[in-house]
């Protein structure tokens, strides 16, 4: 990092280090003013109450035509060609009254009593998983668990076929990470047209699963349209997935480094629900929350950030603050971590927070009961995060079995 026209200039470190870029940021202040890796000026937010107030505030924006126009004033190109723009367009990137629209209609897929109905399911999934690797003696657990896991659940839940999950899952990758201008409208083009006739599947022929649910969804006289269960599908897949892999695999890694948490949660399997919370807060998969922008001024402790100006919150750095959680580098499966930022806050909590917080504990307790000898089989300062500044996640992560 450097000062650069009066701008602290942010690197790949930023993807690498995320901890520690995030510790530095909250040394100089809890709010501050910084030029992305890719030039995007931006006010980066890294403290734990203010991070909180402005997921809330209703004078914080996510509107995507509003967001294509501080793009263009910038100067930068906001969302790339048609296919990117239409599936962009849900209710994450959305504000009230939208928003309030499309999150009612599928609010009632996701609430904890409707999840807990999929535990069999989910447990039959990770038991058929670990199955397929029990006999080997070192795996890369990512594509071997963490990933079909959750891509499995999500897909079966909104009716996706089984053969179509692994190009689902790399178009995902792809738009998730920094890729090219071209990459990215690659992916999109090929996601969007794969939903397209999913969907149309779908009218002509509904199914006992979400997205035939969401097809003929109406709530008091209200439905979908064509361009909003398109952007639906499309958040509910990669949202559905993509942060519980980094949630799987991260609280390994992270109880891979810290025998004596994973001795304790082995001693008490009972402190697993709790252990999930701590990792959340410890590791979450998200760490730069998606784009917002200031409507108007907006006073954020001692610092004001003006109008039509864009705003990053670091979920990673508010969960690792000193004001909010006692020595917040540290690991302990036995901490209340109640509180952490992991899945946001305000009316874009995420709506699949009961959804990945079953999965992970279905995943980890499957993993810690048929494999008491786990461990790492690489340094872990040689493994590498996912090049992406909103997922956090590994690119590898290589263990031995027993």
């Amino acid at each position: 990092m450097r000062a650069a026209e009066e701008l602290l200039t942010l690197d790949w470190d930023l993807v690498q280090e995320p901890h520690r870029v995030s510790a530095l940021l909250r040394e100089g202040g809890r709010v501050r003013k910084v030029r992305m890796p890719r030039g995007l000026v931006v006010w980066i937010v890294t403290g734990h109450a203010e991070a909180r107030a402005l997921l809330s505030d209703p004078r914080v924006g996510k509107d995507t035509g509003e967001i294509r126009r501080l793009f263009d004033r910038d100067g930068f190109e906001s969302a790339g060609d048609s296919a990117v723009q239409a599936l962009n367009g849900h209710m994450l990137n959305s504000d009230p009254p939208d928003h309030t629209r499309l999150r009612k209609l599928v609010n009632q897929a996701f609430t904890s009593r409707t999840v807990s109905r999929l535990r069999p399911r989910i447990e039959q999934i990770t038991a058929e998983l670990l199955d397929g690797i029990g006999d080997a003696g070192r795996v890369d657990l990512l594509p071997a668990f963490a990933v079909p896991l959750p891509i499995r659940v999500i897909c079966e839940l909104l009716g996706v076929r089984a053969g179509d999950q692994p190009a689902f899952a790399k178009w995902s990758n792809t738009m998730l990470a920094w890729s090219t201008p071209e990459e990215l409208r690659a992916a999109a083009g090929k996601m969007h047209a794969y939903l397209v006739e999913l969907i149309e599947e779908k009218r002509a022929e509904p199914a006992d699963d979400l997205l035939s649910g969401l097809i003929q969804a109406n709530d008091e006289g209200d439905s979908l349209s064509g361009e909003e269960l398109l952007s639906m599908a499309f958040l509910l897949l990669v949202a559905g997935f993509e942060t519980t892999v980094n949630l799987i695999a991260n609280s390994v890694f992270a109880l891979l480094r810290e025998p004596g948490q994973l001795a304790a949660l082995r001693a008490d399997p009972t402190l697993l629900p709790g252990a999930v919370e701590e990792f959340l807060r410890y590791d979450g998969a998200i760490h730069l929350a998606t784009l917002r922008f200031t409507r108007e001024a907006v006073q954020v402790g001692d610092v004001e950030i003006p109008a039509d100006e864009f705003v990053l919150v670091s979920l990673i750095g508010a969960n690792r603050d000193a004001e909010r959680f006692a020595d917040p580098h540290r690991l302990d499966v036995t901490r209340p971590a109640a509180g952490h930022l992991a899945f946001g806050h305000g009316i874009h909590h995420c709506v699949g927070a009961p959804l990945a917080r079953l999965e992970a504990e279905i995943a980890l307790r499957g993993l810690l009961e048929r494999f008491p000898g786990l461990s790492l089989d690489a340094d872990p300062e040689t493994l590498r995060w996912r090049e992406s500044a909103l997922v956090h996640g590994l690119e590898t992560l290589p263990v031995r079995l027993r």
